[in-house]
């Protein structure tokens, strides 16, 4: 951490924490992209000093509880997450895109069905707010006039309200976990595939060929030795 911030671009990184051991990070990869994010927007991106130019407005998460107080059901949570994450976990009265990979999120804001809220004040959200740095530049740039964005993202969201916010369920994760709770409250909005019992666990489809993410409950894994998405059943 240390030698990171000792370069000038990362000086203020803000470090997330959180509890696993090796099993659950078992290596790190550092790849070079056009986008941090593959939106396929690399044309669009700018950035300066600050960060992405043209984003939302930051709100820290007790800014976030301030706006609502004052719009009321005029605002609009936005999931910039792929529909997978959102079952199990999402903010309450979300819209939640038809979105099964991140550069689909252009092509669904251009069909039009998210028009009638280009005119009312949208908190984009996403795992860690890193997404929604590109995302809320998009939507601006596609007529979308009042943006916010979570500073941190759902997880200095979920860290500082726990069960007691407006988000419910759990959050997806992208390492061995596949999912993190904020707290032994946390509501389960997921439902296993098999037989539709609550359910917040991902595991790969075990078709070799497929791999697909199945959502799925401790008794279907415990009475199956595999556990196969429902295109392979």
């Amino acid at each position: 951490m240390h030698t990171t911030c000792e370069y000038e671009a990362f000086k203020n990184i803000d470090f997330k924490w959180s509890d696993g051991g090796t099993e659950d990070f078992p290596k790190l990869v550092i790849r070079v992209r056009d986008e941090i994010v593959t939106f396929g927007v690399p044309n669009e991106i700018q950035v300066d000093e600050n960060g992405i130019i043209g984003g939302g407005t930051h709100l820290s998460p007790t800014q976030v509880h301030e706006l609502i107080q004052e719009r009321g059901e005029e605002v609009v949570f936005f999931d910039g997450r792929n529909t997978y994450e959102a079952a199990i976990g999402k903010f309450k009265n979300a819209v939640i895109p038809d979105v099964k990979t991140t550069p689909g999120f252009v092509a669904e804001l251009e069909t039009g069905k998210y028009d009638h809220l280009k005119d009312k004040p949208i908190i984009a959200y996403c795992t860690g707010g890193v997404r929604c740095e590109v995302l809320s530049m998009v939507m601006k740039n596609r007529g979308f006039k009042e943006v916010y964005q979570i500073t941190g993202g759902i997880v200095r969201y979920g860290e500082t309200y726990k069960a007691d916010g407006l988000w419910e369920g759990s959050l997806y994760i992208f390492d061995n976990r596949m999912n993190m709770e904020f707290s032994e409250n946390s509501k389960i909005i997921g439902k296993c595939e098999k037989c539709a019992a609550p359910s917040s666990k991902y595991y790969n489809c075990t078709n070799p060929n497929c791999r697909a993410l199945t959502l799925a409950c401790g008794k279907c894994i415990t009475l199956n030795d595999f556990i196969c998405c429902q295109k392979c059943s």
